[in-house]
């Protein structure tokens, strides 16, 4: 016990190994499956980089703590193998502290976007390194100071400060949590995040623990054992429950893997999988669509919009009529719910009005800035200026050509179609006079049959 408890490699070192590759498997392959299973499109920025970054920082912390605690019996030769290398720079600014500014930083946006209803005044790619900035100088700091001996164990003068380093950070993610206490998500999404906070909060306090004993107590074997076990296992629960905290939209993984919501059908026949025929149902009669008429008044029939949009798509030109389409839905969304025009809103520039967007529309500088800096994501006129100026420019774009185009065919010809199946319906529903093959006493009716 004593050699291996200062040289490494005791049975319960490599237990601790093994459970911690364990839960980084199951850490990977819930940021991998989503995408291999289920075939979801990649998320763009912070929506990306994030996870990936809590992946990096997960990996680096169970790496750093297996070197540089004598998890494993090897001669440190080299300078990459350095107490320095894995106790001060990996373990701290490149894995507990990335991975702790990772969770504050969506936190934070949580925070701005559905309690402030704004969009929060510092990105995320700027936020997140201004909040590494103090894991990085206390690194550099203890770097210069030279406090580790030869088993990477500090004196009890730095114990104090570099622990209230870890709870600073804890307390400030516990923090932006708290402030969004009474925001209810969707996907039970807020009481994710405080199970996500309790779990990870315990796994630090039994780290805590476990890094200090094994720091002050570095003279009693059975101790720096049992000490460092705790230290690894409660580090690999701490990275997976950490991933598995839900943010501003719930993880890819959270949402497909989860058990379906059951469907609501409004007929029986949609229940069966029968397909509607139209005799049961009354239909719609088709619109007559009049190219004369204003092009926003045309849009808001969903017939027309889709076979417009189908144009603008063929000319690489749809974003605008996308545009249209997804702030259509989110006018349908009552002004009481608040956090779903928030979390629709969000979506929309996120999607089409920052710069560099995957969709970006072509809209005026002021316009645009209207937008990112509104004070209330949840206002019903967010993106009239926009869809105005959009508008304008479908109509000297598109329009013209879209009324002489095949599309435009297509349409008319099924509107007439749909307004020729309406009018036999309408005939094979009219009334008949009912006509009784039961003659004389054997007619139930008692109808008088014509001779």
């Amino acid at each position: 016990m004593a050699s291996c408890a200062v040289d490494g490699g005791c049975a319960s070192d490599y237990i601790a190994i093994a459970i911690s590759a364990v839960c980084f498997i199951l850490l990977l392959s819930r940021l991998i499956l989503p995408f291999a299973i289920h075939k979801i499109p990649l998320p763009k920025r912070s929506s990306f980089w994030i996870p990936v970054i809590q992946i990096f920082a997960s990996f680096n912390l169970l790496l750093s703590i297996v070197m540089s605690v004598n998890f494993l019996k090897f001669e440190k030769r080299h300078w990459w193998q350095s107490c320095y290398a894995w106790a001060v720079w990996i373990e701290a600014p490149l894995g507990f502290g990335l991975l702790l500014s990772c969770r504050i930083s969506q936190a934070f946006q949580l925070y701005y976007i559905f309690v402030k209803r704004c969009l929060p005044p510092i990105r995320s790619y700027i936020f997140l390194p201004l909040i590494l900035l103090p894991w990085i100088a206390g690194a550099a700091l203890m770097h210069i100071k030279k406090p580790l001996n030869y088993r990477c164990h500090m004196g009890t003068q730095w114990i104090i400060p570099v622990v209230s380093l870890h709870a600073i950070y804890v307390a400030i993610l516990v923090g932006f949590t708290g402030a969004v206490r009474h925001i209810e998500f969707r996907f039970d999404e807020l009481r994710d995040l405080w199970q996500g906070i309790l779990v990870s909060a315990s796994s630090i306090g039994v780290w805590v623990a476990a890094y200090i004993l094994n720091e002050i107590h570095d003279d009693i074997s059975w101790l720096q054992v049992v000490s460092r076990f705790a230290l690894l296992v409660t580090a690999s629960i701490l990275v997976l429950s950490f991933f598995s905290i839900s943010s501003s939209q719930p993880l890819l993984s959270q949402i497909s893997l989860r058990k379906r919501e059951p469907l609501a059908f409004e007929t029986m026949g949609q229940a069966l999988g029968i397909p509607n025929s139209g005799l049961l149902l009354p239909r719609e009669p088709a619109p007559v669509i009049d190219p004369n008429e204003p092009l926003d008044k045309l849009l808001m029939n969903k017939r027309f919009r889709q076979s417009f949009m189908s144009f603008a798509d063929s000319c690489l030109a749809g974003e605008s009529v996308h545009f249209y389409e997804e702030v259509h839905e989110l006018g349908k969304i009552p002004v009481d719910d608040p956090v779903r025009r928030i979390y629709m809103a969000r979506h929309i520039i996120d999607k089409y009005i920052t710069a560099g967007a995957t969709m970006e529309v072509n809209i005026s500088h002021r316009s645009r800035q209207a937008i990112l800096t509104t004070s209330n994501l949840a206002q019903p006129n967010l993106f009239n200026d926009a869809l105005n100026e959009l508008i304008q420019l479908m109509k000297m774009n598109l329009a013209n050509d879209y009324w002489s185009s095949t599309y435009f065919m297509k349409f008319k010809d099924e509107a007439s179609l749909r307004s020729h199946e309406l009018q036999q319906m309408t005939s094979w529903n009219s009334p008949t006079p009912r006509l009784s093959s039961v003659r004389g006493v054997d007619d139930p009716f008692h109808q008088e049959q014509e001779p």
